[in-house]
Formats: structure tokens, sequence, C-alpha cells
């Protein structure tokens, strides 16, 4: 199977199962989950997690219960914009009145609790969470396809942030046995997360080490005007 027969199977899944939850279809997106509370308990019961002061997670529905949490537990959130294309904004807990966390952690409020950041101050992140699509145990991964958790890891370590752990929470119907693909600047996650528990997956796979700019395209670049601040970093230094 290829990249794209794999993810169609787990939508399909998900999908038949009704283990999907607004928004719909599921299709064509990292698609919200039940149990995604569940997973985002398991999640703050990781010692990662717990030594965590910045935590960097993806903008889509079924990682807001985390999204909330770690505001919640008085952690710095950094959440990439979609399409990354206004780079990352950071909210701070002590800019969230109490009772507002969820709200924060929305797509459609996080830039009234937090603000937009240049990638000269974004903080050292300590641990990333990403959405999945599909996901082996050997920590191989499947996003709905258009490269963004790859891309935002790559240039985080393009910035100076060290390597650091990757966990990704998803439905155990996710899981797959299937051989997934895997390109160079593919991301390799450590930590699966289910409603079920966590999964360490000791993975082979090395993770990007910066961006590999040959496979970024000029349409890109101005889809994403990240790639622009990152080469004018990159200039200067």
């Amino acid at each position: 199977m290829d990249k794209n027969e794999i993810r169609h199977k787990v939508w399909g899944k998900l999908t038949d199962e009704k283990l999907g939850r607004f928004p719909f279809p599921l299709t064509n997106r990292i698609p919200n989950v039940k149990g995604a509370e569940k997973s985002a308990a398991h999640v703050r019961e990781l010692d990662i997690y717990k030594r965590a002061g910045v935590i960097k997670v993806n903008p889509d529905a079924p990682q807001l219960p985390l999204r909330a949490s770690i505001l919640k537990d008085g952690k710095i959130l950094l959440i990439p914009t979609p399409r990354l294309k206004d780079g990352f904004v950071m909210i701070r807990p002590e800019d969230v009145p109490e009772g507002e966390a969820r709200k924060a952690a929305s797509i459609k409020h996080m830039n009234a609790y937090g603000r937009v950041v240049p990638l000269s101050r974004i903080p050292t992140i300590d641990l990333i969470v990403v959405g999945s699509v599909a996901i082996h145990q050997d920590g191989r991964r499947l996003g709905k396809g258009e490269g963004y958790a790859d891309r935002e890891y790559a240039i985080l370590r393009e910035i100076g942030n060290p390597a650091v752990p990757v966990v990704t929470t998803i439905h155990s119907a996710q899981l797959v046995d299937d051989d997934i693909p895997r390109d160079s600047f593919d991301l390799a996650v450590d930590y699966i997360v289910t409603e079920e528990g966590v999964l360490e997956t000791n993975t082979p796979y090395e993770k990007p080490a910066g961006i590999q700019w040959e496979h970024v395209t000029d349409e890109e670049k101005e889809l994403m005007p990240i790639l622009r601040e990152l080469e004018h970093h990159q200039s200067r230094e």
C-alpha cells in the first residue's frame, strides 16, 4: 500500500466504526476521535510531560483537550498556525484566566490569548505533540499528507532547538500493521498515546535534523512565509 491508500483505509475504518467526532467528514484531515480526553490524561502521566516547561502541539481538534491541559498545568503552549501561514502562536498560562484554558487553546481563539512569535523569540521547546492519521508501532507516522508536522520539527531544529521527544495522540484504531513507506524528511514518533494507554516505540528512524531545502518549492515559500523568515534568519548567522 502507498501512503494515501493507508490513510484512506484508516479514515474509512474510523467512519465505519463511528469512532469519529465533529468535524466531519474525517477524510483529508487529522481526524477528531472519541477518547481524545483519555489520551490527553495519559500524556499528562508521562515523565517527559511532567518535566516539560514548553510544549508544541498541532492545532487540530483531537489535540484540543491536551492543549487545554498544558495551560491548566502552568506550561507554555506553542501552536503552529494553520498551514504554517503565520508561524507559531505562543500562549503563556499566566495570560489565560481561570476556566478559559479550553477556549484559549482553540484555533478560533488562540490569537486572543497568545501572540505570533518570530523564530528568534521562540523559547526552547521540551516536548512536541503531533496529530496523525495512521501510526505503525515502530514510530512511522502518516499525517494528512501535507507534511506540516515534519516541516515544523525541521524548522525548530534549524533554529537550534535540540532533538526532543515526539508524542502522538490517536485512537487505537489508527494503529496499523501496514509497511508505511518512509521518506528521509518524515518525522517518526517516540510515544503513541491512545485512549487505552501509552506505547513507547523505541523507533529506529532518525528525525529530521533540519529543512531539506531541495524539497522546498518557491510556491511553498510564498504560502508559508515562515520559510522565508528562516532563510533570512540563517543568512544573518
